[in-house]
């Protein structure tokens, strides 16, 4: 791609990325744009900016996205109940492609031929970006580093920075950081013992989240409203989708919430070990859950137990502006038309517990479900009719000799 004159990098200011904008500089020879999103990380972007302007750069744009992630991506998602392989709540898949929609608009709006990425080549977010990209964008060129240099560890990387006078920041005591991603979701830990899945990662690795032993020994309780699947208010107070994560990650973090310890597999074939603190997402998974148990018909409910998993793959891997996303996503929302009403739960050393659910448009009936008298609501006598049709195919086989 020697054809490239301007690249609009993803850059964050951190050790891949501030390496990434010399060695573009240095190898390609062209302009470089730096595009920093707030996803509510939590952090001073501004030193961001100050060291792309020591590297020369003209071109800085630092975008407040979180709204955005919040209102249009997370909540969206965990209108499915989304976790992959049973535990992992998507804190980075679901970020990727918000970015790569800025990569490309920026790409777009400054004349630039190219965008570029930190990713490396042996993980998820390298497809995540791309095929965002491209869906956005089928003509964008896009570089990929760690897929062309030779900088191929850690050790590599660092020594790079020093020989080009490159500051980053170490793990105390000195070694190389941990790799590390967060946002308003979640903050993930990967690299340095982690890497052996039989050690138990150092208390002092959390960042957002207590220890569930050092917790408050009183039960935090909470009351969740939900409208067509979504939170709107906590304890009776209105809030936007990023006040309630905000919200929800200082009262799940204090009360131990929301850590995971896992093994993954990576899209790309290799299994993959890393730690995630997800407090908000934790919560409003299991409050979600509550508030359709009592509000989705029994096979609305099974169907999109059944799609879930195809769903979070498909986030998983990179595909949030695929049409089969889309269409997935257009019958989880209008399943969700129904989803309204409070949860109660409380929080405690790092457990979520449902307290109560309530719903004008609850589906359970207190009348047919009692053990008490039901004044005829319900015929207990139908059921062996029932019982016998379903036993019928099952009864066949057993004459026919292929019973168990």
């Amino acid at each position: 791609m020697s054809d490239i004159n301007k690249a609009v990098l993803a850059y964050s200011g951190g050790l891949d990325t501030s390496i990434i904008l010399k060695w573009l500089q240095d190898v390609y020879d062209c302009e470089v744009v730096t595009f920093t999103a707030d996803i509510g990380q939590g952090e001073e972007l501004e030193p961001a900016r100050k060291k792309a302007e020591d590297y020369g750069i003209k071109e800085i744009f630092i975008e407040d996205l979180t709204d955005e992630f919040a209102s249009d991506y997370v909540f969206p998602m965990f209108r499915a109940n989304t976790i992959y392989e049973g535990e992992y709540l998507l804190g980075t898949s679901i970020a990727r492609p918000l970015i790569a929609k800025y990569l490309v608009k920026t790409a777009e709006a400054t004349g630039a031929d190219a965008i570029s990425h930190g990713a490396t080549g042996k993980g998820n977010d390298q497809v995540r970006f791309e095929l965002s990209s491209y869906a956005l964008n089928p003509a964008i060129k896009i570089i990929a580093p760690w897929r062309e240099w030779d900088l191929t560890s850690r050790e590599k990387l660092i020594q790079y920075a020093a020989d080009n006078g490159i500051q980053i920041e170490k793990k105390k005591g000195g070694g190389s950081p941990y790799s590390m991603d967060a946002n308003l979701l979640h903050i993930s830990y990967e690299g340095l013992e982690l890497e052996d899945p039989w050690q138990q990662p150092g208390e002092d690795m959390w960042l957002w989240t207590t220890s569930p032993q050092n917790a408050p020994d009183k039960i935090e309780e909470l009351t969740l409203t939900y409208a067509a699947g979504d939170i709107v208010a906590i304890d009776g107070k209105s809030m936007t989708p990023r006040q309630v994560m905000e919200f929800l990650n200082t009262a799940g973090g204090r009360n131990g919430v929301g850590r995971a310890d896992l093994v993954e597999n990576r899209y790309v074939g290799m299994k993959s070990r890393g730690c995630y603190e997800t407090p908000a997402g934790t919560i409003m998974l299991k409050a979600h859950r509550a508030m359709e148990s009592i509000t989705l018909d029994r096979e609305v409910a099974h169907l999109k137990d059944e799609l879930m998993p195809r769903y979070a793959k498909l986030i998983y891997n990179g595909y949030w502006f695929a049409p089969e996303r889309r269409m997935l996503q257009a019958m989880i929302d209008e399943s969700q038309q129904v989803v309204n009403g409070r949860v109660r739960l409380g929080l405690y050393k790092g457990n979520v517990t449902v307290l109560g659910r309530e719903s004008d448009d609850s589906l359970f009936d207190e009348k047919i479900a009692t053990f008490d008298e039901d004044a005829g609501a319900y015929d207990q006598g139908d059921a062996t009719g029932f019982i016998r049709l379903n036993a019928l195919r099952m009864r066949i086989a057993a004459q026919k000799g292929r019973s168990v």
